[in-house]
């Protein structure tokens, strides 16, 4: 979106005291653990771009706080790499650069944001090397550590911390089907049907590039086949969050220009469980 539109979206540009005020009037505290994600369009012209942002964020939730975002690697291989052409898998398997936590570039699918922030000074990235996070504050390193190679979105993984630290989840002009958290009630949920990808990636291992397989619910395609659940067209998370908002949980308000919601990252997680549970049938 161009200036002239983003200014139009706005009664003024959103400066970072516009931000604070607004975040402050949404519910965000200092102390808070919050993973965010953001439509920059939708706040309107924001003056100074991310950095205002994030500097806002920061002073909102301060020192004893902690930003977060879901990260992904922009060039992560693909799947299906598996079933190219053999001199096309030969060449990336010889020559694929390893994911990097500290210079592999988040996926640019995710907005100016996560990029922003895993830059920030002080920012902690995970080192899984399709599923990772990022952090910024307090308990960043707590929130990153050891992020498992496999179910990387279950147990033990960085969305799972940020429910046991008491986190919280924004969105910042978002869509309700940003909620990445949600993944993590798919890895909890005992539904039949639940399907998993195997894939491969280069990472490193004591400064060396080496390939490792990992085991994931199929965040891309869907963990679940929704379609019995979800009308045609609708993103299954949107409807859980639809019916989430329905169900009295979240607060809405106003940034800028943008609606934003600000979640438990608990809450979400038990309502994401028993619907998915409710809606798509206990497993045997």
């Amino acid at each position: 979106m161009d200036e002239e539109a983003l200014l139009k979206r706005s009664d003024g540009p959103v400066t970072r005291s516009r931000l604070i005020h607004d975040l402050t009037v949404l519910g965000l505290t200092e102390g808070d653990i919050v993973m965010f994600h953001t439509r920059m369009s939708a706040v309107g012209y924001v003056a100074g771009g991310a950095q205002t942002l994030i500097g806002a964020l920061r002073d909102v939730v301060g020192e004893p706080g902690t930003l977060m975002v879901t990260c992904g690697w922009n060039d992560a291989l693909p799947y299906g790499f598996s079933d190219w052409p053999r001199a096309w898998q030969d060449a990336v398997r010889a020559e694929h650069p390893a994911y990097d936590p500290g210079i592999s570039e988040a996926d640019h699918a995710y907005g100016r944001l996560p990029e922003a922030l895993r830059r920030w000074p002080g920012a902690v990235r995970s080192r899984h090397p399709d599923a990772c996070f990022a952090a910024l504050g307090a308990s960043a390193t707590a929130l990153m550590a050891d992020h498992p190679w496999d179910d990387p979105h279950g147990p033990g993984s960085p969305l799972a911390r940020l429910v046991t630290l008491g986190g919280r989840v924004l969105l910042l002009g978002a869509p309700l089907d940003s909620l990445t958290v949600l993944h993590h009630a798919e890895a909890l949920a005992e539904a039949p049907g639940k399907r998993f990808v195997d894939y491969e990636q280069p990472i490193l291992v004591d400064g060396e590039r080496v390939w490792r397989r990992f085991h994931d619910i199929d965040s891309s395609a869907g963990a679940f086949d929704y379609s019995s659940a979800v009308p045609k067209g609708q993103d299954p998370f949107d409807a859980i969050a639809q019916d989430m908002l329905g169900a009295g949980i979240g607060i809405r308000g106003r940034v800028g220009a943008a609606e934003c919601h600000l979640f438990e990252a608990g809450e979400v997680v038990n309502f994401g469980i028993g619907w998915i549970e409710e809606r798509l049938g206990h497993s045997a």
